[in-house]
């Protein structure tokens, strides 16, 4: 399903190297790709294209504008026409209102869209569903753009090991990618998460994370739209679209326990999930809890519930405890058991959707290289696997998890009907 488009190698703008900060590595990625543009100095434009012209993509654009004043806004692509001419307008009044340059020829929409924009930016937003992410960061990376890759990246083993193959590519041509995944990006947490990298906790004898939050948004169905529209529009809950909302939405808490881990990854989950409160057929196929143990090598486990219900209580925490004490990783607390407690002290600004583009940024105007493909891809495969081993009523080992072959999304992206995926029956439904 990936990779089914070839984009076509064409003189651009990005042709002419206007620096010496960023240069392509290897005679193979010279031939194989346009030259890499890399603009210094804080002088020269910034083109930015967003593909994905949703709430969350239009936030990510904003950010990018307000990262850099030589970024404008010069493209956006979506599968939906209203969606661009609704984020066209947001952007419009936004702060950065003067630098939204998008003009009737570069607001692209349909499935193809996304290779019409790459072709004419530098730096790419990707804010699409997460199905899409593999194919349109793979078509970023050939074009030669800089990319923001909102999470997760991808919503099986094949689509992630597309990305992880992307992401070795971008590093071989010096193209930053910087992922969605914001609390990597939060200063607070990254003092955590140093101070427990550095022993205050000792070793790491078990961890916790909660993602308990209400229900979110559904757009309804219209009679005109066809059975892929009516998806699309509400691809919350489709897991071929997202993957369901343990990688959607509790990825966040599985990236911070990722972290504390040093990235290195549990060998295997056993996990149980289910629809108790979302059960009409408007909400697809997906479950509205997870609860899932992860377990790694060194016989570390994590306990990870998430749930989305209405009226109910709700809950985001990461709890990590060691042989010297435990840290309240959410709230930026360390408590040892002699009694001492560390607590973060903000000493500025700090809004991690603005960091993460603000690094971005300055990595490109410094010829520098941020490459978060190893964690963004470890992280989304982590959610994956609660999910395979929730679904299967399996216990799914991380080798399984990563080589499977099992892919969701449609065979073709064409509107028209689309059969809606059985919700998963453990014990019946194939996890790879």
């Amino acid at each position: 399903m990936y990779g089914k488009n070839v984009i076509k190698s064409q003189t651009t703008r990005r042709d002419f190297i206007r620096s010496s900060g960023i240069t392509l590595a290897g005679a193979a990625a010279m031939m194989a790709a346009r030259p890499v543009f890399a603009a210094t100095g804080g002088s020269d434009e910034l083109r930015v294209g967003l593909i994905g012209c949703g709430g969350r993509g239009t936030g990510a654009a904003r950010n990018a504008l307000l990262a850099d004043p030589n970024a404008k806004l010069y493209a956006l692509a979506d599968v939906f026409e209203d969606q661009v001419k609704v984020a066209l307008e947001k952007m419009k009044q936004s702060e950065a209102a003067d630098r939204v340059v998008v003009d009737s020829e570069h607001q692209f929409v349909g499935f193809d869209a996304y290779q019409k924009l790459v072709e004419c930016c530098d730096v790419v937003v990707l804010g699409t569903p997460p199905v899409f992410r593999p194919e349109h960061l793979e078509a970023a990376i050939n074009a030669g753009c800089h990319v923001f890759a909102e999470k997760p990246i991808a919503v099986d083993g094949p689509g992630v090991r597309s990305v992880i193959r992307t992401c070795k590519k971008a590093a071989a041509r010096n193209l930053n990618v910087v992922s969605g995944l914001c609390y990597r990006y939060q200063f607070a947490k990254q003092e955590t998460a140093k101070r427990i990298h550095d022993g205050a906790l000792g070793d790491i004898v078990a961890m916790e994370c909660v993602y308990n939050t209400g229900t979110l948004w559904h757009k309804g169905r219209e009679p005109e739209w066809s059975e892929m529209e009516y998806q699309l529009r509400n691809w919350l809950y489709f897991d071929w679209a997202s993957g369901d909302h343990i990688s959607e939405q509790h990825i966040h808490s599985l990236d911070k326990i990722m972290w504390v881990m040093q990235d290195k990854p549990p060998v295997k989950a056993t996990s149980s999930g289910g629809r108790v409160q979302r059960v009409e057929e408007k909400y697809g196929n997906v479950y509205d809890h997870f609860n899932t143990v992860y377990e790694w090598e060194n016989g570390v486990k994590c306990f990870s519930s998430c749930r989305q219900w209405s009226n109910a209580s709700t809950n985001v925490s990461d709890n990590i405890y060691g042989t010297k004490g435990r840290s309240f990783f959410q709230d930026h607390i360390i408590e040892t058991y002699g009694g001492e407690t560390w607590k973060y002290e903000p000493t500025g600004p700090d809004d991690m959707y603005q960091n993460e583009l603000d690094a971005l940024f300055k990595a490109i105007r410094k010829g520098e290289v941020i490459n978060n493909g190893d964690y963004m891809c470890k992280s989304t495969l982590m959610a994956i696997l609660g999910r395979m081993a929730a679904y299967s009523g399996k216990t799914v080992t991380w080798e399984e998890a990563l080589n499977s072959e099992l892919s969701l999304a449609p065979e073709t992206w064409e509107w028209g009907d689309l059969p809606t995926r059985p919700v998963p029956v453990p014990g019946q439904t194939k996890a790879f």
